[in-house]
């Protein structure tokens, strides 16, 4: 009977020698040899007739290799249920083993070592005694207003000037990259796009006034554009966001086709247009409709925000204890694809960062009880269509929209990122549920300067 030992070799790292003798692995490889000659196609026998002598000749001995190796891997496995080790990825065979050892004329007890990394306990910061900030989002008149205009020319009559008059024509425009003087560059960026005049900057929408159909301008991206309408641009040309001699670049810019969009009146047909699920008929409620929407996209974005300030608490101030050497062993060679030293030293500190949060939510989960149902899911996979669909009303009833969520529960991947994301969104509203936080007035601008600079630091 196979034998097992373990000793500790480091923190959180143990090495377990699995010791297998003939009686562990010498039936199971009696019948393999049996079941390969009922199998074996070899010419001059007839199939399952094939003599065991000639089949241990021909196979025996990696045959007898597999079935160690097995003996080996099942002793492993047992002790590892059996003492409830909780490990970091998979046992690694340490370079002391050596298969070639393994001699089907001379069976007897084989030893094979492995490391594993241990999984550490640790307890999470008393949440119950944190005041983070809830920011409170100030909902402006000019903000409703602008937002109200947005959905008047989002549900406005689209008209096709000759000409280009003012900062709403719409252009339907040709991006070819070029010298200053608008000769094309071989192999430059060419794209078609759709901007309103008024995405350019202020000293720069006069060059569009007056012009027409296949009319062009010569510009320079960085002269044209203000920085939040310029990364955008850039990015849709093709530029990597770290690129900054994109935004020197020049293109002529064609002409396509002008538009302008006579924004819709605020009557009873555009309220059922954009609230087809409402009874609205006046334009205060309409307003306050809009508003309550604003109210709620900002309330996300607050809840998001604190969110993250706890996803950091909980990151920054949990302490856990790793088996460094295993792991960085692991990164090394364990992976479908070896690293360097280099580049194990390299990306282990974001490497742990990971190991420690999904560790932060397994114990959260697992002392909360907290679970993905299927029926979490299959709304998750509702909601994912409906907001493929954009504004567009859907009647959920229709068989279709079972027929896609069927299909996305029978796809693997789907199903998975699903459960992950559920279930981190769980964990982090049961982390909001625990702690005290302090509400503060702030405006969208401010909130949203100081989420950008967080994002930058990060």
């Amino acid at each position: 009977m196979g034998t097992v030992l373990r000793e500790n070799i480091g923190l959180l790292n143990d090495k377990i020698i699995v010791k297998v003798e003939k009686n562990d692995y010498l039936p199971s490889f009696e019948k393999a040899l049996k079941d390969y000659s009922k199998k074996a196609n070899i010419p001059g026998f007839r199939k399952g007739m094939v003599p065991a002598g000639l089949i241990k000749k021909m196979y025996g001995n990696s045959v007898f290799t597999d079935e160690v190796l097995k003996s080996v891997e099942k002793e492993l496995t047992d002790y590892m249920t059996k003492e409830k080790l909780d490990i970091f990825a998979q046992p690694l065979p340490l370079p002391e083993n050596d298969a070639r050892q393994i001699n089907m004329g001379k069976p007897e007890e084989y030893s094979f070592a492995f490391e594993v990394g241990l999984k550490p306990e640790f307890t999470l910061p008393e949440l119950d005694k944190l005041t983070p900030t809830r920011y409170k989002i100030t909902v402006t008149d000019q903000m409703l207003n602008e937002e109200i205009e947005r959905l008047q020319l989002r549900n406005g009559k689209m008209t096709e000037p000759e000409t280009v008059t003012g900062d709403d024509n719409v252009l339907n425009i040709s991006f070819t990259e070029s010298d200053e003087n608008g000769n094309p560059i071989e192999g430059g960026v060419h794209k078609e796009n759709s901007v309103l005049v008024k995405y350019f900057n202020e000293s720069f929408r006069k060059e569009w006034i007056g012009k027409k159909k296949d009319d062009s301008v010569v510009l320079q991206l960085s002269k044209a554009f203000d920085e939040k309408e310029r990364d955008w641009i850039t990015h849709d040309l093709g530029f990597a966001k770290d690129d900054i001699a994109a935004a020197d670049k020049f293109f002529k810019v064609l002409i396509t086709k002008i538009g302008l969009v006579e924004k819709s009146e605020l009557n009873e047909t555009f309220f059922k247009t954009v609230y087809p699920d409402k009874d609205i008929t006046t334009e205060e409620a309409f307003r306050a409709t809009v508003k309550e929407e604003i109210e709620q996209y900002w309330n996300n974005q607050s809840r998001s925000q604190l969110q993250h300030t706890l996803y950091h608490e909980l990151l920054n101030h949990t302490k856990i204890d790793f088996p460094e050497s295993f792991l960085k062993r692991w990164l090394l060679n364990g992976g479908e694809k070896p690293k360097t030293q280099e580049e194990v030293e390299q990306e282990f500190p974001s490497f742990t960062d990971q190991l420690k949060w999904t560790l932060i939510l397994d114990k959260v989960a697992r002392e909360n009880n907290i679970e993905v149902a299927a029926d979490d899911i299959k709304n998750f996979a509702r909601q994912q269509l409906l907001g493929y669909m954009g504004a567009q009303a859907v009647d959920e009833t229709q068989p279709w929209v079972a027929d896609y969520i069927s299909r996305m529960m029978q796809d693997r991947r789907f199903v998975e990122d699903a459960v992950h994301r559920i279930r981190t969104d769980k964990i982090l509203a049961w982390t909001e549920s625990q702690v005290k936080p302090v509400e503060k007035q702030i405006g969208s601008e401010e909130f949203t300067k100081m989420q950008e600079e967080h994002h930058h630091h990060h």
